[in-house]
């Protein structure tokens, strides 16, 4: 069989399935093979009836003795089956699924899993409720592997699990071989399976060890895989690219650092020794420099601009949003235009003639520092001399714009790059591994801690009277909304909502705004403005202000509905408070649903150190969602779980370095890396 086949000539696959299908991901029947179960069923263990316990999963085998049919109300069908096994009795429910009434007949030998519950007036008789697994045994072909380790897939429309069940089974009852994806070598010395293998026990595995050794397996490929990709662009980086040898500090930064109000801080001190090695080096710079909100990674990013500018070079700030462009821009200027640093602002709501200046005077390094946002990467920017590029918030950006921007200049710039976002360490060698990585793990001394505290909606009344006091004291204040507007499925308070609720009321006198992700560019940026300038003192605002504003006067954030909220989009928006010299406190105005509800805003009142804050958040949303809300172009993790499986990772780190600097190893791995990661790094290396 040809994996590349068309899934559609499959039998069982019409048009109908075929475009559930595509809307999945899935076209050929290598995509279809790599669609791996959510989770897995060990029925090998079938329980006694007699046995049975509340609330725990079971499996059972038995005879339908009786089944009963009613209709209780119009449009509620229930089909009740009594099931014997010799040990007992019990009874399966099933709601609204009258296609069965003809399957399910008196003497039918059947096979059931789901949860054992409390039969509905049964006076403590036992009930198998949520059946997640039903099959009649008597002369079913294949019924046998119902009783092993059984795969559950994510389904949708037609594609039920029984689809998946019978086309697998189809697919592995042809003869076809894979192609190995990874050296005969490597597969030998961590004892992986042949991918072949691996892949059917994925589907069918035979018992919990089958199934831990594909999984393992199949793991380590993808991880191996993505880490030669990445092993693969520093490569280039290092030996294939020139890059600029800066000279070491000389005056400029000698009086910089003189002028500055402030000593750095020891991992300020220890993330600026890390750069200027960098970029004394001829291999061009590709650092990362992550701290929490507040830490000081803006100081360092100034530090290695003016020590390009020493050197006679350009140097480029690109930031995620047109206000922050604006204030660095003058905080820069305000720091840096005394030593006769040359500074200029390219944002995307310049005029084309004032762009067309702003862009001869950069090709004419009659300007050093360039600070904006995603304009600096626009076809008509060039650099006469490019000697550092410092991308702000990195991961809003990802590889492919990164290298855009370092391709404006005639030499390979140095590149830094900045992240208020935490990455738990887990995750730093797989997010990253194309990157050297330096970490500001504590805030400067001096810096007045938020105090956050947890209320319910009842207390909302409360909680604004003590904002319009904060108000009045001077202060200024943010109030967060999940939603722009009301939603009739949603009972939440949206930010329109709130906003003239506010204004009407207990706001009433105050200057408020309203900021949320569908106004026009230039309408949010002016109140946004506004709010910086202090002519607004209380924003109503969705989660656009996450990144991008700094203004040290507010003091005081209310985050309504703070349950849907994750902890890191709760952390960032908490870190637009506490930026100046006032106490500040950020309440979270919830009615908690569920466990991990309660788990996430328990953790937001209990600290504010963004690192164990994005530890628990790759814990409580799991890598697959936390992988893909990080930096952009990395491919999708499909099976290798990065917190589950570091000892994987370090293994598949340590393989894809041994291969990446092996001609061998490099001549066999880059056709699979074409074929199956092309788009995420190979791009790239072809600029």
């Amino acid at each position: 069989m040809d994996w590349k086949r068309d899934v559609r000539s499959l039998k069982g696959i019409g048009p109908k399935r075929a475009s559930e299908l595509h809307r999945l991901g899935i076209d050929t029947i290598q995509d279809l093979l790599s669609y791996y179960p959510r989770a897995y069923e060990d029925r090998s263990r079938v329980k006694a009836i007699a046995s049975l316990v509340p609330d725990e999963p079971a499996a059972i085998r038995g005879v339908v003795r009786r089944v009963q049919e009613k209709r209780p109300r119009r449009g509620l069908s229930i089909l009740m089956a009594y099931i014997d096994d010799g040990t007992g009795m019990i009874s399966v429910s099933w709601f609204n699924q009258r296609y069965l009434s003809g399957k399910i007949k008196a003497g039918v030998k059947v096979f059931i899993a789901g949860k054992v519950g409390y039969a509905f007036g049964g006076h403590g008789q036992l009930a198998m409720k949520r059946v997640t697994a039903f099959e009649i045994l008597d002369g079913q072909e294949g019924t046998e592997s119902l009783c092993g380790i059984f795969p559950i897939y994510s389904v949708a429309g037609s594609l039920s699990q029984t689809f998946f069940h019978k086309i697998f089974r189809q697919i592995f009852a042809e003869d076809f071989s894979a192609e190995e994806t990874l050296p005969p070598k490597i597969c030998a010395k961590y004892k992986l399976m042949g991918r072949m293998d691996a892949v059917r026990a994925i589907h069918f595995p035979e018992n919990l060890a089958h199934l831990k050794h594909a999984r393992d397996s199949l793991a380590f490929e993808e991880l191996y895989l993505i880490q030669c990709g990445l092993f693969l662009i520093r490569k280039h980086t290092h030996e294939e690219k020139k890059g600029i040898r800066h000279l070491p500090d000389h005056k400029l930064i000698r009086t910089l650092l003189s002028l500055l109000p402030f000593a750095l801080t020891e991992d300020q001190a220890t993330a600026w020794k890390e750069i200027k090695r960098d970029m004394e080096r001829p291999i061009p710079m590709r650092r990362l420099v992550q701290g929490d909100v507040g830490s000081g990674k803006t100081v360092i990013a100034m530090l290695a601009l003016v020590k390009t500018v020493e050197n006679g070079l350009q140097g480029a700030l690109m930031a995620p949003t047109e206000i922050l462009a604006e204030q660095h821009y003058e905080s820069f200027c305000r720091i840096l235009e005394p030593l006769g640093i040359r500074i200029t602002l390219l944002t995307g709501r310049w005029g084309r003639e004032k762009r067309q200046t702003i862009y001869e005077t950069i090709a004419a390094h009659d300007v050093d520092i360039v600070i904006g946002t995603h304009a600096l990467i626009q076809d008509g920017v060039s650099f006469a001399s490019l000697g550092l590029v410092v991308t702000d918030e990195q991961h809003r950006f990802g590889i492919a714009q990164r290298a855009k921007l370092a391709e404006k200049g005639k030499m390979i710039p140095d590149a830094l790059i900045m992240t208020a976002t935490p990455i738990p360490r887990t995750m730093t060698l797989t997010i990253y591994g194309d990157l050297d990585v330096s970490t500001i793990w504590h805030l400067p001394p001096g810096r007045k801690p938020i105090r956050t505290f947890l209320r319910p909606m009842s207390r909302r009344p409360l909680i604004y009277q003590y904002v319009r006091k904060q108000i009045e004291s001077g202060r200024q204040a943010y109030v967060v909304c999940p939603l722009v507007e009301h939603s009739d499925g949603m009972d939440l308070m949206a930010a329109e909502e709130v906003y003239e609720e506010l204004r009407a009321n207990i706001m009433r006198g105050i200057s408020c705004g309203l900021v949320h992700g569908r106004m026009k560019a230039a309408e949010k940026d002016r109140v946004m403005q506004a709010f910086y300038k202090g002519e607004i003192q209380l924003l109503v605002a969705t989660t656009v202000i996450e990144i991008g504003v700094n203004v040290p006067n507010a003091s005081v954030m209310v985050i309504e509905h703070a349950e849907r909220f994750g902890l890191s989009q709760l952390h960032q928006l908490r870190g637009r408070i506490g930026r100046g010299s006032y106490d500040s406190c950020c309440i979270l105005v919830s009615e908690m649903q569920t466990e991990s509800a309660r788990e996430r805003l328990h953790l937001m009142v209990e600290t504010t150190d963004g690192f164990k804050l994005a530890e628990a958040d790759l814990r409580l949303r799991g890598p697959g969602q936390f992988f893909g809300s990080l930096q952009h172009g990395m491919p999708d993790l499909k099976v290798a779980n990065v917190l589950q499986d570091m000892d994987i990772l370090l293994k598949a780190r340590k393989a894809a370095m041994e291969t990446i600097h092996s001609h061998e190893g490099l001549d066999a791995v880059l056709p699979i890396l074409m074929q199956r990661y092309q788009a995420h790094f190979l791009h790239i290396l072809h600029s």
